[in-house]
């Protein structure tokens, strides 16, 4: 069965319900075809998360497609720009790149970077990972992103670019903005995280005009949760970038941080059928609050491990018995057969507003920094050689993806978070600095050592059993 042509048809026949249906199982038969039956890498657990993980995706769309809420245009373009160069028919050129990424350094090279250029922030949020300030003037200048999403296009092969944050709409640098960029790489993909509040219906229209972007609204819960955390009116505000990306028929997803404040809204149904089903989010990006930066000192936000496994098989019902398409940072390792910092696992870098490189938007510390690299000569692959990344793919060989048919527990993927220890003791080098003076300042508080530790501990004691049940069916 031909991908692109059921994507068409599919396209084709949206105002006919009944015969999008049929379609539609078509398509789930093929996928589950090549995820499932043609993977004989992958436990048979694994491949079937990633089956109902892709096709939630797939029906999340259609339904929005269908209800008028996002174009016909809008879904054309996903398809040429990510679903085709991603999964089913990648020009010649990326292929050529990746290949000779590969030969040169042995390993798969970095399927995007996770960029931030700007720091700055309309919003100031409690606990916010960059430590955004409204004041912040930390920008990287138009010329060194430009360099590196083309460097990401060309070394890496790479189609596809996260923005994030600071607020990303508020980027301009020597006259442009970001919708520059994405009208010079029309065949990359952007995905962009952003408070929602800057979304007016001129941009939004830009977006739709683009084609190639589609935003994550951060959102804590319903107005309540997204207020306390956010500021007053933020909720209204994202309830009018809804209402304006709808009309301009442009995809858009959701973001959420998992918190102590918010675990009893995300454990209900209604939270995911509100912004799914009457909002139109398409996806879902769900993030645990991680007390990293700014938030360093706020350990009673953390989750703690019995309500993050709560989490998990909440994520496992809705990609499942409700086809809403959501991916959680942590609980869905399985997705990405564990971790994807360091540049390893066909994963990502972070590039931050001063031009960091860091293995993880949720690990806080570098050794190079992208101006000072090109400023000498060289460029991101030479970060990617360090000690630091590569102890950190050394452990995700280590730890499963060497040996995927049996690997360590998925369900605690993150080698900072989940690993703290082994970290600490066999990833981190003394050469590296932290991105801020908070990080750097944990490095030395043992106590901050204990909690994590203990919090590693106690994940490991309830989640095993599951890990070992689920997917490796062992009593």
């Amino acid at each position: 069965m031909e991908n692109l042509s059921i994507t068409t048809q599919l396209l084709r026949m949206s105002k006919f319900p009944f015969i999008q249906r049929y379609m539609l199982k078509k398509v789930d038969s093929h996928l589950y075809t090549i995820i499932v039956e043609d993977d004989k890498r992958n436990l048979h657990s694994v491949k079937m998360r990633k089956y109902h993980f892709i096709s939630a995706m797939m029906h999340s769309a259609m339904k929005n497609v269908r209800k008028g809420r996002i174009s016909t245009y809008a879904i054309q373009r996903l398809n040429e720009v990510l679903v085709e160069n991603a999964f089913f028919k990648a020009p010649e050129e990326m292929k050529q790149a990746k290949d000779a990424f590969k030969n040169k350094f042995g390993y798969d090279a970095p399927s995007f970077i996770t960029l931030s250029p700007t720091q700055a922030c309309n919003l100031k949020c409690t606990g916010c990972y960059a430590s955004s300030d409204p004041h912040a003037k930390a920008t990287l200048a138009y010329s060194v992103v430009d360099r590196l999403i083309s460097e990401v296009h060309t070394s890496f092969g790479s189609r596809f670019i996260t923005i994030s944050g600071g607020e990303p709409f508020l980027y301009q640098s020597e006259g442009h903005t970001l919708i520059d960029l994405f009208d010079k790489y029309k065949d990359m993909f952007f995905l962009i995280y952003t408070n929602g509040t800057l979304i007016t219906r001129e941009l939004a229209h830009e977006l739709a005009r683009v084609g190639n972007a589609t935003p994550a609204i951060s959102v804590e819960g319903f107005e309540k949760e997204t207020n306390e955390r956010r500021g007053n009116n933020v909720h209204r505000r994202i309830l009018e970038a809804f209402d304006n990306l709808r009309k301009e028929g442009v995809p858009f997803g959701i973001s959420v941080t998992a918190s102590n404040n918010n675990i009893q809204t995300l454990l209900q149904d209604k939270f995911y059928e509100y912004y799914f089903d009457q909002q139109g989010a398409t996806y879902m990006w769900q993030f645990h609050f991680f007390p990293i930066g700014r938030g360093k000192e706020q350990f009673d936000l953390m989750l703690n491990p019995a309500d993050r496994l709560k989490l998990y098989e909440m994520w496992e019902k809705q990609i499942t018995e409700k086809k809403h398409c959501i991916a959680d940072f942590w609980n869905s390792g399985v997705l990405t057969c564990g971790c994807i910092a360091y540049g390893g696992n066909r994963g990502y870098l972070y590039i931050d507003w001063n031009g960091n490189i860091m293995p993880c938007v949720f690990v806080p510390y570098y050794q190079h920094n992208i101006i000072d690299l090109y400023n000498s000569g060289k460029d991101l692959t030479y970060a990617l050689q360090s000690d630091f990344m590569k102890n950190g793919r050394k452990w995700q060989q280590e730890y499963g993806l060497s040996n995927q048919k049996a690997p360590n527990n998925w369900l605690m993927p993150c080698s900072i978070r989940d690993h703290y220890d082994n970290f600490r003791k066999n990833i981190l080098t003394s050469e590296v600095r932290g991105e801020n003076q908070e990080a750097q300042e944990i490095l030395d508080d043992p106590l901050y050592y204990e909690k994590l530790d203990s919090f590693d501990k106690e994940l490991e004691k309830l989640s095993d059993p599951v890990w070992k049940s689920k997917y490796l069916n062992q009593p």
